[in-house]
């Protein structure tokens, strides 16, 4: 039986991938870096900011240290939070599937975004009360595609349950194949949502849904059986 959900965040919730781009890009641009969108979608949705910045630069052979990622990291999320302005970056049934969610289960975000960044969107939305709390990408040593943040919110969910937790237990809501691959190392079962990537390249998920309609509570339990793993309590 299905006892909690994990939602990733852009690419889930938020449709703020395409504003990430274009403040990545417009940072980049200011260094002499060049972003491509293929190349942003191909080869760095995956990465936290910091690992994105070092990646980028790694390719294109520009010397970076680590004051550099900093300073592009703080000015991202002023770039990010302008182009947030005024306007709400929800996907369609979002709002509907987290309350449906929370309805059944504790619920989590583990993400590689910044948590000010996360926080405002939920704020913004009036979602933040839904859920018990936000794993961001200050918060564990490695970002996806390493298990890190799932294990950790799977840890926090069991922190707070009555009897121990199992990862096989838990589902992890998920846009990218770095995704995936984390929650799946952590031992969650994984829905996959074609918001960023097609169904064809998100084939590991346990389930693949076209809109976040299809997140029920009968999809969940319907799921194939995981083994149980490690229980966390």
């Amino acid at each position: 039986m299905i006892r909690a959900v994990v939602f990733d965040f852009d690419g889930v919730i938020a449709n703020s991938e395409p504003l990430h781009f274009r403040a990545f890009r417009e940072v980049l641009a200011a260094r002499g870096l060049t972003l491509t969108e293929r190349d942003y979608y191909d080869r760095y949705l995956g990465y936290d900011d910091s690992g994105a910045f070092r990646a980028v630069a790694n390719d294109q052979r520009v010397p970076m240290n680590e004051t550099d990622v900093s300073e592009l990291v703080a000015r991202k999320a002023i770039v990010l939070e302008h182009l947030e302005q005024g306007a709400s970056v929800l996907f369609a049934g979002a709002r509907d599937a987290i309350h449906r969610m929370a309805a059944a289960c504790p619920i989590a975000i583990a993400s590689g975004a910044r948590r000010p960044e996360i926080l405002r969107v939920l704020e913004h939305e009036g979602l933040m009360p839904l859920f018990r709390f936000v794993v961001a990408a200050e918060d564990t040593p490695m970002s996806k595609p390493a298990p890190d943040p799932y294990l950790l919110a799977v840890s926090k969910l069991a922190a707070e349950a009555a009897q121990p937790l199992y990862a096989a237990e838990c589902v992890a809501v998920e846009d990218s194949r770095w995704g995936l691959e984390s929650a799946r190392a952590a031992g969650l079962h994984t829905v996959a949502v074609t918001h960023s990537y097609v169904a064809e390249e998100l084939t590991q998920a346990d389930l693949v849904i076209d809109h976040l309609d299809r997140l029920t509570w009968q999809a969940l339990n319907d799921l194939p059986p995981r083994r149980a793993g490690m229980a966390f309590s």
